[in-house]
C-alpha cells in the first residue's frame, strides 16, 4: 500500500476509536459471563423459560450502560451516529425482545427433549437447532430485518439497470436492489446480501447511495454479487448449522440430561463455545471477503475504483487500519483497507 493512501492522522484516529473498544468487548464478555455464574448459585424454583428469560434480562440490564456509551455516546462523540438516546433505546429494546424470544424458546424445547428423551435428547435437538439457523436464514430478511430498517427499491431505474446488468455478468440475476435508511441511525456506509431463495437480496445503505461515485458503488455492488455468486451466504447458513449441532454435542458432554436451572451454565458454555470457535469464523468470513473482492475487480474492471471505494469506505467507517492482532484473528471478518488495497494492486 502507497504511503499517501492513508495519513498517519487517518491511522491515529481509527486507533484512538478502537482501541477502547476492544477493551469494552472484553469488558462485556465478563460482564454476561459474571451474571451467568452469579445465576448458578440462585436457589430460583421456576420452569425452563422463566430461567432463561430471568437471566438473557439480567445480563441485558447488566451490559446496557457500556452497551449505550460504545453504541451510541462514542459513536456520536466521533460523528458515526445520527440517533437519538430514545431512538438507540428503541432499537435495543427490540434486539432485546427478538433475543429473549428466542432464549426462552429454545431452552423450553431443550429441557422438554431433555425429560422425554434422556438419552437421546442430543438428536432432536440437534436437527431442531440446526433448522432453526436455517429458517432464520431464511426469514431474516422478510421477518426481523424490517424491525429495524424501512427498505425501497432502488429509484434510480438507470443506475437500477446497470446494476442487474453487472448481476447478469456475475451469473445470479437479481429483481430489485433495495436501498435501507440507515441514515437515521449513522453515518456509516455499507451494502450487504441475505437471505436464500426468494428472501435473497443485495441491499444498499442510503448512506452509500448518497456518497459513493457511481464507479464506486458499482463496485461494491458487484463486490456483494461475488458473495452471491460463491454462494456464502448459504455455506456461512451451513457453518452456522454446523456450530448449534456441535453446541449441542457440548452441551450434552457437560451437562447430561438438561434440566431448567442448567441455563446458566449452557449460557457460559455457550460464550466459551463462541470465543473458541470466534478465530475460525473470522478466518473463514476474511477468505470470503477476498474471493468477492476479486470477483468486484473481474466484474467491473475498474482497480481504480476498488482503491476509490475502500478509500472512502475506511475513512468513512472509521476502520481500524492497524489493528491488534488478537483484535484482528478473533473479531476481524474483513481483511483491513491496506490489505485490500495492496491486494488490488497486485492483481
Amino acid at each position: 500500500m502507497s504511503d499517501l493512501d492513508f495519513s498517519q492522522e487517518d491511522r491515529d484516529r481509527a486507533s484512538r476509536y478502537h482501541r477502547p473498544l476492544y477493551a469494552a468487548t472484553v469488558v462485556r464478555l465478563l460482564i454476561v459471563g459474571g451474571v451467568a455464574a452469579i445465576f448458578t448459585a440462585v436457589p430460583l424454583h421456576a420452569g425452563a423459560p422463566v430461567w432463561a428469560l430471568a437471566v438473557t434480562a439480567a445480563a441485558g440490564v447488566a451490559t446496557l450502560p457500556l452497551d449505550l456509551w460504545r453504541g451510541l455516546l462514542r459513536e456520536r462523540r466521533f460523528g458515526l451516529s445520527t440517533q437519538t438516546v430514545r431512538g438507540w433505546l428503541a432499537d435495543r429494546t427490540k434486539g432485546e425482545a427478538v433475543e429473549l424470544a428466542l432464549a426462552a424458546g429454545v431452552w423450553t424445547v431443550a429441557v422438554a427433549l431433555g425429560r422425554a428423551l434422556p438419552r437421546w435428547w442430543p438428536v432432536p435437538a440437534a436437527a431442531g437447532l440446526a433448522l432453526l439457523v436455517l429458517v432464520l436464514a431464511f426469514i431474516a430478511p422478510v421477518v426481523l430485518d424490517p424491525l429495524f430498517n424501512r427498505f425501497q427499491p432502488l429509484a434510480d431505474e438507470r443506475l437500477a439497470d446497470e446494476l442487474r446488468g453487472i448481476a447478469d455478468r456475475a451469473g445470479v440475476p437479481v429483481g430489485d436492489v433495495l436501498v435501507a435508511d440507515a441514515s437515521r441511525r449513522t453515518t456509516r456506509t455499507n451494502a450487504y446480501v441475505s437471505g436464500l431463495g426468494p428472501t435473497r437480496r443485495v441491499v444498499l445503505w442510503d448512506t452509500l447511495l448518497a456518497d459513493a461515485s457511481e464507479p464506486e458503488l458499482r463496485l461494491v455492488v458487484a463486490h456483494e454479487l461475488g458473495h452471491r455468486r460463491a454462494r456464502h451466504v448459504l455455506k456461512g447458513t451451513a457453518l452456522g448449522m454446523a456450530g448449534a449441532v456441535g453446541f449441542v454435542v457440548v452441551l450434552w458432554a457437560v451437562l447430561g440430561a438438561l434440566q431448567p436451572d442448567d441455563f446458566p451454565r449452557a449460557m457460559l458454555l455457550f460464550l466459551g463455545y463462541g470465543l473458541a470457535a470466534a478465530p475460525l469464523l473470522s478466518w473463514v468470513s476474511r477468505r470470503w471477503e477476498r474471493e468477492a473482492d476479486r470477483a468486484s475487480l473481474e466484474l467491473t474492471g475498474d482497480r481504480e475504483a476498488f482503491v476509490g471505494a475502500h478509500l472512502d469506505l475506511a475513512r468513512k467507517n472509521l476502520s481500524d487500519l492497524t489493528p491488534p492482532r488478537l483484535a484482528y484473528v478473533f473479531l476481524f471478518s474483513h481483511p483491513t483497507a491496506p490489505e485490500r488495497i495492496a491486494h488490488a494492486r497486485s492483481r
